[in-house]
């Protein structure tokens, strides 16, 4: 589109399945380089990806030309079927049902970037599941705690 201009930036959280601790330090980077790959081919921009051993965040300079449930779809499909083809865990790699997708604005990158690169130093204080009811309360997001990170049957 002629004379269209867009700023938009995301952070997007998701778990792997149960929360169950599967990315090894082995193979994160090249997991990292991986998605990172999903979300450019998609005409996307990835700033900052990191996370722990059960769960990512990725900020994004984001185009609308997509919707942002396909690009997680395509993010999640693409990466567990490359984690599973690498047979880097024993059994199937499955990502969580479900995602966060959170818009931040310019003059906020320096604090997500900064926020996304310390997850380690970060979760030795906070669970995953304490951090995302926070972003979510501090953020407005109506949600029900009986639903967010359930364990899957």
């Amino acid at each position: 589109m002629a004379n269209t201009y867009t700023q938009i930036y995301l952070h997007l959280v998701f778990a792997v399945q149960n929360r169950t601790s599967l990315i090894q330090p082995e193979w994160k980077n090249e997991l990292y380089k991986y998605i990172t790959g999903i979300v450019n081919n998609n005409g996307h921009k990835l700033i900052v990806i990191n996370g722990t051993s059960n769960h990512l965040h990725i900020a994004i300079g984001y185009k609308p030309h997509q919707l942002i449930p396909e690009l997680i779809q395509d993010i999640k499909a693409n990466s567990s079927k490359w984690i599973n083809e690498k047979r880097f865990v024993r059994g199937k790699f499955n990502w969580q049902a479900g995602y966060g997708a959170f818009s931040f604005s310019h003059s906020h990158l320096d604090a997500v970037v900064k926020y996304t690169y310390n997850q380690e130093q970060h979760h030795k204080r906070k669970t995953f599941r304490e951090e995302y009811i926070q972003r979510l309360t501090r953020y407005d997001i109506p949600f029900d705690e009986k639903y967010i990170l359930v364990e899957v049957e």
